[in-house]
């Protein structure tokens, strides 16, 4: 009865995706082919618009977990092509307004007080209405400005319904066509479900704008809201009210007297700290998220969609942005190699020169209009060729990159970001890939192992305790012996282990 509840809901998809002409979208996946023969039967129709466009108004047709499907496809250049990627990035994440009654009912029943109690001023009219929350403006009764972003009624149970569909439909791909599993359908289905959990929990987006503001404390480049901890909830945000220029507002800008350039040089640098200083960057800096206070600093908003690179990853992207910069294709083809990202049995040779084909024409343009994202985006296209595991940490970065270019392009069109940023790359990489830094590193590393070394320890007794016939067993009181002595002498347990263990080793070798 799931299967066929499922099909049913996947010939609903097909018909709309049909009617705004794009169902190429499942033809390219070759999933249930039947049930597209027949929305194209009953649904097909000419539309206009590139490919990307249509299916973006079809996922905006759908609803949120389609227009979330969409924001996430968006990243996924190697599936869809640079084009088709850019148009989904345009999804626009916007949908009616829930009643200001519904907002406050929400408010109510996650405090259990009337609103009243908490706000001496409540806007009923939204500010912005998206897929999952609203926004609304109002005045705490200690008279703090804030605004107050509320979950949509009933929208967990929209989700939870859509994201049971997607997990069957991943899986039933992952059936048919197994050579799509280098892609991890499942796995990102996965990453869709855990990214809408934690949006669907405005105290994990708090958190996250709390760490946000931490890092960047003391930067007066640099504007975060705070929260307001005790009017939020799992269902109700409330946040320090932004009064700023949306970076959308170029004459606004410029009129209040701020120096585009100037505006550019902050936004690069405040990308910069997100994704190598801190290794936590806000995943969706579009103009509506970015605003420039009268001080001319730069104010970050809405942090539902965060990422995350761990030390290792940032070193890497560092030294392939670098190689990428100072044309060095073949340092940019091993970096691919030493993070693990191809497999070592492909040829390194052929994927410098994969490299150097994708990014000659892009870095060979005016330096305004050379995009680093885009290198990206096409790098990650040839994926197949080359038995590429898919990077999600890496995919997302690349989606916000591609945004934070669009947004930098608009304030200076004769500027460029990359060029900006690049002496805070290479002095961030002297600093974290020089001779001190691999040191610190490898201390590090010895600590780590170290710490695990009586766990290990305690795994090898067991291990040996278990021998049977068929080789060494050591005696239960011996056992108990070596477990006594690691309690009494922490350093001389593990000498004891590793003397059995090759006095173990020479008994097999002579059997």
């Amino acid at each position: 009865m799931q299967a066929l509840r499922h099909i049913l809901r996947l010939l609903s998809i097909a018909r709309t995706l049909a009617r705004h002409d794009a169902l190429f979208i499942l033809e390219r996946l070759q999933l249930a082919p039947g049930v597209v023969l027949f929305a194209k039967l009953i649904s097909s129709r000419r539309a206009p618009g590139r490919p990307g466009e249509r299916l973006a108004r079809a996922f905006q047709d759908m609803g949120p977990s389609f227009i979330k499907v969409g924001q996430m496809l968006s990243t996924r250049s190697d599936l869809l092509g640079e084009e088709m990627a850019a148009d989904l990035s345009k999804l626009q994440d916007k949908l009616p307004p829930f009643s200001g009654a519904e907002a406050r009912a929400a408010i109510e029943a996650e405090f259990g007080r009337p609103v009243d109690d908490l706000f001496s001023h409540f806007d009923d009219e939204a500010i912005a209405a998206a897929s999952i929350a609203q926004v609304h403006f109002a005045v705490t009764t200690d008279g703090e400005e804030v605004a107050v972003k509320i979950l949509r009624p009933g929208i967990e149970d929209a989700f939870k319904n859509d994201l049971e569909l997607f997990f069957w439909g991943a899986r039933l791909l992952q059936r048919a066509r197994p050579e799509l599993r280098r892609l991890k359908p499942v796995e990102t289905v996965s990453t869709l479900a855990r990214s809408v959990e934690m949006e669907m929990d405005l105290r994990f987006e708090a958190a996250a704008a709390d760490e946000m503001r931490e890092n960047f404390a003391g930067d007066g480049n640099v504007f975060v809201p705070s929260i307001d901890w005790l009017r939020t909830g799992q269902r109700i945000m409330c946040t320090q009210r932004v009064y700023g220029i949306p970076f959308g507002d170029i004459d606004a800008i410029k009129a209040a007297g701020h120096n585009p350039h100037e505006v550019l040089r902050k936004t690069a640098e405040t990308f910069f700290y997100q994704a190598f200083r801190d290794g936590f960057f806000h995943g969706d800096m579009h103009p509506g998220n970015l605003f420039v206070l009268p001080d001319g600093a730069i104010a970050i908003v809405d942090f539902g969609i965060m990422g995350r690179l761990d030390r290792t990853s940032r070193r890497h992207l560092a030294e392939l942005l670098m190689s990428f910069l100072t044309r060095d294709y073949r340092r940019a083809a091993e970096v691919h190699f030493e993070a693990g990202w191809i497999p070592k049995h492909q040829p390194i040779e052929e994927f410098t020169h994969a490299c150097r084909s994708i990014a000659e024409p892009i870095l060979d343009r005016p330096q305004n209009e050379i995009s680093i994202a885009r290198l990206l985006g096409q790098l990650f296209q040839i994926t197949e060729v080359f038995e590429m595991e898919t990077q999600p940490q890496l995919l997302l970065l690349q989606k916000t990159m591609l945004v934070a270019e669009g947004t930098g392009r608009r304030l200076a069109p004769d500027a460029n970001m990359w060029l900006i940023a690049r002496p805070l790359i290479e002095a961030w990489m002297r600093a974290n890939l020089g001779p001190e830094a691999r040191l610190q590193e490898a201390a590090q590393q010895t600590l780590d192992v170290l710490k695990r070394l009586p766990a290990v320890v305690k795994g090898l007794e067991n291990a040996l305790s278990q021998f049977d016939e068929h080789g060494l067993k050591l005696h239960p009181d011996t056992v108990a012996q070596l477990r006594g002595n690691r309690q009494r002498n922490g350093w001389f347990a593990p000498a004891v282990v590793l003397v059995a263990i090759g006095a173990a080793i020479l008994g097999l070798t002579a059997f």
